[in-house]
């Protein structure tokens, strides 16, 4: 059983910055990709960002610019830098493995 943890959420004023963290209770080593999705309310899960083993990136257009996604393969994490937040950001974000497994999300808010 794989356990991918999300931890880094919170509220930030617009413009703010966040970081999301998810640990896997594996190696990701050779997941081939690790993915940041988000799910606002009323809205369907979408995909942020992508970073496969060998260190490709891809994002959604609205984030390009803003989000930085990297992985940790020796320590299993992968992350999600969030910058120059806006309120339309505000979701719960999930990792996930594309092995078939998801984090249970954490909450980001953004609002002043």
């Amino acid at each position: 059983q794989v356990q991918l943890v999300e931890s880094g959420g919170g509220l930030v004023q617009p413009g703010g910055s966040l970081r999301l963290s998810c640990a896997a209770s594996v190696s990701i080593f050779a997941i081939r990709g690790m993915h940041w999705y988000r799910q606002a309310p009323g809205k369907q899960r979408e995909l942020v960002a992508t970073i496969t083993s060998g260190g490709i990136t891809n994002y959604e257009d609205s984030v390009k610019g803003r989000f930085t996604i990297s992985r940790d393969n020796a320590k299993n994490m992968v992350y999600l830098q969030m910058n120059s937040l806006k309120p339309e950001d505000t979701a719960v974000y999930y990792c996930y493995a594309d092995i078939g497994y998801w984090g249970q999300g954490t909450q980001v808010t953004v609002s002043s």
